[in-house]
């Protein structure tokens, strides 16, 4: 589907993007804060709304004004108003990144249905993330969450037809779940212990964000995230030493590298095939 371009509309002055996106920033930041909340809270089973915030180190419940995203850490410094216990930089770092993807997000697709459901996406995909890194689980509920999102999808945009966005679900899941289901059956074997080459969390993810961007899309964010991972691992096992981590967070980014540039990455890589050819 073609949308008339609102963002790039020549009748827009520089004050309009400037206060678009420092509003999209600002939305973004809060987003993040509760993000923040989900990340911590839903591995634990802890309610979302019901329990205040408060310090990890002594309890007390966090002031109003200290709940300021972004600008009540930096503000405090990074510690509490009480006990003065360091306040992770994981806050402010999941904030930030949560606005800017979503200035990103509409730079790139312009103000329309498909850039909201996208800056939906990209805040699943930020809590996928970090929590697979802490616990190296993934909730089923934020994986449904981000498949339900191809419906709206679907309905209010022609970008991918169905078949497409039913391949692209199963086009790096199956081989994903086959390759897990192998090692598994390979070490129970061996040493009477299923250990999955590729956990289930992570085929799910690709099932759920292949609906969502389509058969090339999430062709390339697998490819993406196996790279990252990768360099990332090595650099990991160096400095730690250890040489198992989660893999969520960079099928994540690769996602939302293909969620924006996903075609056009796929579309310049065949096109470099034919030339050679």
């Amino acid at each position: 589907m073609e949308y008339e371009s609102i963002l790039k509309s020549e009748f827009m002055d520089a004050p309009f993007y400037i206060m678009f996106y420092v509003i999209v920033f600002l939305f973004g930041i809060c987003v993040g804060s509760f993000l923040n909340v989900v990340i911590i809270r839903l591995p634990n089973n802890e309610s979302l709304i019901k329990r205040s915030s408060h310090c990890m180190s002594c309890g007390e419940k966090i002031r109003v004004i200290d709940l300021i995203p972004v600008f009540s850490w930096l503000l405090l410094r990074g510690k509490c108003h009480k006990c003065k216990a360091k306040i992770s930089a994981r806050y402010p770092i999941v904030e930030s990144l949560t606005g800017f993807t979503f200035m990103l997000v509409f730079y790139v697709k312009d103000l329309n249905a498909e850039s909201i459901i996208t800056c939906v996406l990209f805040a699943l995909l930020i809590v996928i993330g970090f929590m697979d890194w802490d616990t190296l689980e993934m909730e089923p509920i934020i994986l449904a969450l981000i498949f339900l999102l191809s419906i709206p999808l679907h309905l209010l945009t022609d970008t991918l037809t169905l078949s497409e966005r039913i391949i692209g679900a199963l086009c790096i899941s199956v081989p994903f779940f086959i390759i897990g289901e192998s090692c598994r059956l390979f070490y129970k074997r061996c040493k009477e212990e299923g250990i999955r080459g590729i956990e289930l969390g992570d085929t799910l993810l690709m099932l759920a964000a292949g609906a969502v961007i389509g058969t090339k899309a999430i062709i390339v964010s697998a490819f993406l995230g196996i790279i990252l991972a990768a360099v990332c691992g090595i650099i990991y096992k160096r400095v730690t030493g250890e040489s198992k981590f989660a893999f969520g967070p960079y099928l994540a980014m690769g996602i939302a590298i293909s969620a924006l540039w996903g075609e056009r990455i796929a579309q310049w890589y065949l096109s470099l095939l034919i030339v050679e050819n």
